[in-house]
Order: C-alpha cells, then sequence, then structure tokens
C-alpha cells in the first residue's frame, strides 16, 4: 500500500501556508500572553509569605497542559486524518484550522463535562486538594494518562485519552480507598463510573454502525461516483466533495474542543483551587446583586428542607455529617438538618461579605467546601429520590443548587484559552501516525472520500450529544470504530492485525491506566 503523500507545492502556495502559519503562531502566542497576564492578576490578590505553592501551581499547571498537548496527538489528529488524507488540505493548514475550532469549542464549552469526571473522585480529595494527598492524586492521575497515551501513541494506536483519564481517576480512588478505608475514606464512586463507562464502551459501537448505515444511505440516496472513489496520488478532490470533508472535520474539531478539552479544564481547576484557593475557590464574577440573590435563594432553600426534618435536633458537626452522605450515600436521621445547617452557614458566610469576591481569605476555602458538599448531597438526594420532596419543594432547592455550582464550578477564560493552545500545538507535533492508521490501516482498501465523510459526520454528532448531558466520550474511539464501520459496509474488509491492536488498546487502556495511577499515587504520597 502506498505511504501517504501530499500534492507538490507552488512557490504561492507556499507563501500562503507560511503566512498562516505565521497568523497562527502569533495567535497562539497571543493567547499564550493572555493567559500569563490573568494569571498574574488574579494572583496578586493571594498572601503567601512561602514560594512552595507558586512552584507547585507551576508544575501542576505544566502536567496537566501536557496531558492536554498530548491529547493533541491522539483526538485532534483524528479530527484532521479524513481532509490530510484526502488532500482536501494540506497538513499545516488542517492543524491551523482543526486548532481554531478546537480553540472555539472549549471556550463554548458549558464545563459539565469538566465536573462530571471529577465527580469520580473520592470527595474527601477534593475537599483537601490542597493537601499532600490532594496534589499526589492530581500528579498521579495526570503523569500515568501521559505516560500511556504517549506509548499508544508512539505505536500508531489510535488510543482514547478520555478512557485513558477515567482509568487513572479510578486507580487514585482505589488506592485510596486500600490505604484509608479503614477510616472510612471513600473510594470511587462507582455510580458516576458506571455512568461514564457507559458512554465509553456504548460510544464506539454507535459510531462504527451508524457511519456504516450512513453510508449505504448515501450511496441509495447520492448516486455520484465521484464521492465514493479513493483519493488518486496527490490530486485533491472535486470542490464539492473537499468542503463537505473540511465542514465534517470543523464539525468534529469543535466537538472535540467543547467535549475532550473540558477534562483538562476539570483538573486545572482543581490545581488552582488546591495551590491558590484565595484566587480560585469561589466566582469572583459574582455580582453583588446576584450576591443577594444568592442569599435569599439560600434561605428559602433552608426553609424547604426544614419541612422534612422531623424535629430532629441540631448536628454538632454539621458538614461533617453531610459528608458522611455524600461517601456513604446512606440517609440518616442527622442528615437533612445537618444539611439545612450548613446551607443556613453558607447564606451567612456570603451575606455577611456582600458579594463572593469579598469574602475573607481566611474562610473562603471553607465556604467553598461547604457548597461543594452541599451540593454534592443535594445531587444524590435527587438522583437517589430520597427523601421524596415535593414538586413544589424541589424547585427552590434546585435553584439553590444551581447557585452554589455557579459559585464554585466556574472555569476562568484564560484557562479555557491555555487548554486550548495546549491542544493545537499537541495536534501540529504529533498528527501523522494516527492519520496513517486511519487513512490506511483500518480497512483493506484505501479510506474514500464517502466514507470519511460518514465517520466524521457520525462522530460529530456523537460527540456533541454526549456534551449534551455532561458525559465524555473518545473522539479517538468514535472515529475509528466510524471508519471501520464504513468499510465494513462497503465490502472494503478490515486489516485485522491493526483492528487487533485498537481493541486490545481499548481493552488495555483501563486496566494498564488504572494500575499506573493507583502505583503513582502511593510513591506519590510517600514523596509529599
Amino acid at each position: 500500500m502506498p505511504e501517504l503523500s501530499y500534492p507538490q507545492t507552488t512557490t504561492t502556495n507556499a507563501r500562503s501556508r507560511g503566512i498562516g502559519l505565521i497568523i497562527f503562531l502569533l495567535v497562539i502566542a497571543f493567547g499564550a500572553v493572555y493567559c500569563a497576564v490573568h494569571l498574574v492578576t488574579d494572583l496578586q490578590s493571594v498572601q503567601s509569605l512561602s514560594f512552595l505553592p507558586y512552584l507547585l501551581l507551576g508544575v501542576a499547571l505544566l502536567i496537566a497542559l501536557g496531558f492536554e498537548f498530548v491529547n493533541g496527538f491522539h483526538d485532534t489528529a483524528n479530527a484532521v486524518a479524513t481532509v490530510i488524507y484526502t488532500h482536501s488540505l494540506t497538513p499545516n493548514i488542517a492543524v491551523m484550522w482543526s486548532g481554531t475550532w478546537n480553540f472555539l469549542g472549549v471556550l463554548t464549552s458549558s464545563g459539565a463535562v469538566a465536573f462530571g469526571v471529577l465527580q469520580l473522585l473520592p470527595v474527601e480529595l477534593i475537599l483537601q486538594v490542597g493537601s499532600s494527598a490532594g496534589f499526589a492524586m492530581v500528579f498521579a492521575l495526570l503523569i500515568a494518562a501521559i505516560i500511556w497515551n504517549l506509548g499508544t501513541w508512539y505505536f500508531g494506536l489510535p488510543s482514547s485519552s478520555s478512557h485513558t483519564l477515567v482509568g487513572s481517576i479510578i486507580g487514585v480512588g482505589l488506592m485510596n480507598q486500600l490505604m484509608h478505608g479503614a477510616s472510612g475514606t471513600s473510594g470511587v464512586d462507582w455510580n458516576q463510573a458506571l455512568g461514564v463507562g457507559k458512554s465509553l464502551v456504548f460510544s464506539p459501537i454507535v459510531g462504527f454502525l451508524l457511519s456504516g448505515l450512513l453510508l449505504m444511505v448515501l450511496k441509495a440516496v447520492v448516486r455520484v461516483p465521484a464521492l465514493y472513489a479513493e483519493p488518486k496520488g496527490s490530486e485533491p478532490p472535486p470542490f464539492w466533495i473537499r468542503g463537505l470533508l473540511i465542514l465534517t472535520c470543523t464539525g468534529v474539531s469543535f466537538a472535540h474542543g467543547s467535549n475532550d478539552g473540558q477534562k483538562g479544564m476539570g483538573l486545572i481547576m482543581l490545581i488552582l483551587i488546591g495551590t491558590v484557593p484565595t484566587a480560585y475557590a469561589l466566582n469572583k464574577a459574582v455580582t453583588p446583586g446576584e450576591t443577594q440573590t444568592f442569599v435569599a435563594v439560600s434561605q428559602q432553600a433552608s426553609a424547604t428542607f426544614a419541612k422534612y426534618t422531623n424535629g430532629a435536633p441540631p448536628s454538632a458537626h454539621p458538614r461533617t455529617a453531610v459528608e458522611a452522605y455524600v461517601r456513604t450515600r446512606q440517609l440518616t436521621p442527622e442528615t437533612l438538618p445537618a444539611l439545612q445547617q450548613l446551607t443556613d452557614q453558607i447564606g451567612q458566610q456570603v451575606g455577611a461579605s456582600g458579594s463572593m469576591a469579598n469574602v475573607p481569605q481566611d474562610v473562603v476555602d471553607n465556604v467553598r467546601n461547604n457548597m461543594y458538599v452541599t451540593s454534592e448531597a443535594i445531587r444524590l438526594m435527587e438522583k437517589a429520590k430520597q427523601p421524596a420532596f415535593t414538586q413544589d419543594d424541589m424547585k427552590p432547592i434546585d435553584n439553590f443548587k444551581k447557585q452554589v455550582d455557579h459559585a464554585t464550578k466556574f472555569i476562568p477564560t484564560w484557562v479555557k484559552v491555555a487548554v486550548a493552545i495546549a491542544l493545537g500545538l499537541g495536534t501540529m507535533v504529533g498528527w501523522k501516525r494516527i492519520v496513517v492508521t486511519v487513512g490506511e490501516k483500518i480497512g483493506k482498501q484505501h479510506l474514500t472520500y464517502g466514507q470519511g465523510a460518514s465517520a466524521e459526520l457520525v462522530a460529530m454528532l456523537t460527540i456533541g450529544a454526549a456534551d449534551l448531558y455532561g458525559l465524555p466520550v473518545s473522539t479517538t474511539h468514535v472515529l475509528s470504530s466510524g471508519v471501520a464501520g464504513t468499510m465494513a459496509a462497503n465490502g472494503s474488509g478490515l486489516q485485522w492485525s491493526t483492528v487487533r491492536s485498537l481493541l486490545m488498546a481499548w481493552v488495555l487502556t483501563l486496566p494498564a491506566s488504572i494500575a499506573l495511577a493507583a502505583g503513582l499515587y502511593w510513591v506519590f504520597l510517600h514523596v509529599f
């Protein structure tokens, strides 16, 4: 099978690409300066006598962005695979175009996926992320994910960064429970893990079946032989086919940014909260007017909880009682009175300050943890439907949870920009190995224009749908299985050696990342 080749360049084309690359790099440079300026501005409010928090912050941010950089090797490379392989765009233009739409996808993301993935972690590690155990957790899961992603990229295997990160989180949770379980420490949130696992398991199946079905529908409806032809040498496809492939590449890039980019953003927020809580524990963008609304809503929620306490006495340690419910999912007579007390306490702490930005530095971390535990408790109660709140009573409780999440589960724009830059740069460096695998090594015949468009359209829609529900999915798995589905539907045959390698990477990713992260967490706990 011939090697991947590219069109011969003219002086004009080379000059155009050179100008495009310069513009792209200037945008990257501007973004980096933007991130640095905003980070420095945010840190000016931090009063610290030690240099250690800043050192840990710098190291942790570099590792987190390194994870997103490696993520670009795998997942974003899939987005550009078809347009590069079919010569619809030259490699330089393709990665710049994809990077731009990844950037826009990251900027417009909701953050639901970011915080959904973090819910897999033991609650006490999230509450104590600034402790030695918290840093060990962050470093272990990030480094484990990077090691596995680099290994699979080296062999040209489209492995899933999402799959790897979830496995790393589970590994940390399991080791945390093994080491401290006797003291009541929680492990993995298996209910949340099951939901995430379903999305990761079923999305490749959806990609395979729907991509094959879409190709068959296209063949029946759009009877244009050129759409189902293989690339001829280095010749680009007809203009309308080229436009179609660029459109699907754009959609996959945008969807990838809005979903996969969020995982790194959630981890970066954990790092920021752990190292400099006074700057990032609470959303300082909440206005004084919104703060007054927050206080009023907390009072309404407290009055609602009071209806269900059945006259139980107040808890001596309300947050401890609510934390116990979040860990065990066991509702006790003490839980609701404690939740009511914690809700009152949050409202009083915020109300006394006048705004989120003015919460005193010595209590801001405590306020944030109170809010996080309260939000998690409400989420679990709603999911279990215990206690059985009436529909009218659910309204103020839901409203309060939304207000709390707005104050704690936020992502500054500069964090989104930093993640987008790391993804884009990763694509520019490591795209070729994955492109060759997707284009030439999955099927026995070359990828056709119609197959590429079908696989990418299904990937775009699947990832977009998962984003709406706050579920992480693998761009890699959806797209590579989609390509395999089109090969099967087209009768092109599959290269089973490649398929076996892909399946092996898919099967081994979870246990390998669990083992790596668990081992690293144990080592880092002793180091820190």
